[in-house]
């Protein structure tokens, strides 16, 4: 896969690079305009070399929709975790291992608010969390517990053996007093929009 991949790179490059030199060189005037127009006359009154053309026209086509193929199959791939039981394959989504993660550290007090997002390659399942941490709490002792409970409810959960990798990026760290007041500050946002919306009928 890798071997198809970097000759498809290099082929796209080649193209990109005959596009921009032949348009850089357009631009600065430096092939003559007879020259071209010569060569577009040459080219529709010799059949042998429209035909050429066509031929390679289509190749590059067929080329693109492959490509463009295998690049959605493999996006495909990578968002679902797929195992086989006896009955028959099994594929998971992503998505749906995120939400069971959010639900199983929700019940943690010192996590004011946990987004994973996980990730499966060849070498196991990387799950990196971006977490919002309440400020009286020991970071080291309650990012360990995050771990611990993603890992153990993860690998209960799909019953697979491939490793899992968690990471745990803290991006907030807040007071409990600056929560409670958003919650507080949310609830009469929500009432004011009732009142309006009650009035309107």
């Amino acid at each position: 896969m890798r071997v198809i991949s970097g000759i498809t790179l290099l082929f796209y490059t080649v193209i990109l690079l005959a596009i921009g030199g032949f348009l850089i060189v357009m631009a600065l005037n430096i092939i003559p305009q007879e020259l071209i127009t010569e060569t577009v006359s040459t080219i529709y009154a010799t059949n042998n070399i429209r035909l050429a053309m066509g031929i390679v026209g289509i190749i590059l086509v067929f080329i693109s929709l492959m490509v463009v193929q295998l690049a959605m199959g493999k996006m495909q791939r990578e968002k679902t975790i797929a195992f086989e039981n006896p009955d028959g394959q099994v594929t998971i989504s992503l998505s749906a291992i995120e939400d069971f993660i959010k639900r199983a550290i929700k019940q943690m007090p010192e996590v004011k608010e946990l987004k994973p997002n996980v990730r499966a390659s060849k070498k196991g399942i990387i799950i990196v969390n971006r977490v919002t941490l309440f400020s009286d709490v020991n970071i080291p002792e309650t990012t360990e517990k995050i771990q611990n409970i993603v890992k153990s409810r993860v690998q209960d959960m799909l019953g697979v053996e491939e490793p899992i990798n968690i990471r745990v990026h803290v991006v907030k760290i807040v007071h409990k007093e600056e929560s409670s007041k958003q919650v507080k500050k949310d609830d009469k946002n929500q009432q004011f929009r009732g009142s309006i919306e009650y009035g309107n009928y």
